[in-house]
């Protein structure tokens, strides 16, 4: 006899964030995720009130693995100007383009989208901006090189989605990331 475990919420949240991945919000409905989950819709009402109330956990469970998770990886890394190559390095130079943040993004006017996008874009860009200035960059400048850094990791996820992925090859990354650390750099490398 092969007993089944019960499902949790986050089982329900994650299925839903591959769905969202997958296909966007209107990909996320109860049935098919019942059937992906291999249960019930009952199991769904157990653990959510509404097609809503799960959008909102898997979008809440998108900003924490994407943002609060590396934040918190990034954290113990004592010189800031490290601690902003490493976070360069696994946003930008991993060539890994996340499905979720692109469909979120393709969603941002809807209203259980648009609040979480808010907040994750204001933790980002403060994040950033916060080891700039602990680099010694006075607060103005070192929220303009945030946001100049942020927008440069949407427009390219959102170029390589137009491109079909052939706006910057994975073998090109590593070259295009030291350029653009060195565009938004603080430090000044070496003439060649």
């Amino acid at each position: 006899m092969v007993v089944k475990r019960r499902l949790s919420r986050q089982d329900w949240a994650e299925a839903a964030l591959a769905a969202l991945a997958d296909g966007g919000l209107a990909a996320v409905a109860v049935e098919p995720l019942a059937i992906r989950l291999g249960t019930t819709k009952g199991s769904f009402y157990w653990h959510f009130a509404n097609r809503e109330a799960l959008v909102q956990a898997a979008v809440e469970r998108w900003a924490d693995e994407h943002t609060e998770a590396l934040i918190r990886q990034l954290e113990p890394v004592s010189d800031p100007a490290t601690r902003l190559r490493q976070l360069f390095e696994a946003a930008i130079g991993s060539g890994r383009i996340s499905r979720a943040e692109l469909a979120l993004l393709a969603h941002a006017d809807d209203p259980l989208v648009a609040p979480v996008l808010s907040r994750v874009t204001a933790r980002r860009v403060d994040f950033i901006a916060a080891c700039y200035a602990e680099t010694g960059v006075p607060p103005g400048d070192a929220r303009r090189h945030a946001v100049l850094a942020y927008t440069a990791h949407i427009g390219l996820i959102q170029a390589q989605r137009a491109s079909g992925g052939t706006l910057l090859a994975d073998r090109d990354r590593p070259a295009y990331l030291d350029f653009l650390y060195r565009v938004i750099s603080v430090e000044r490398p070496p003439r060649r």
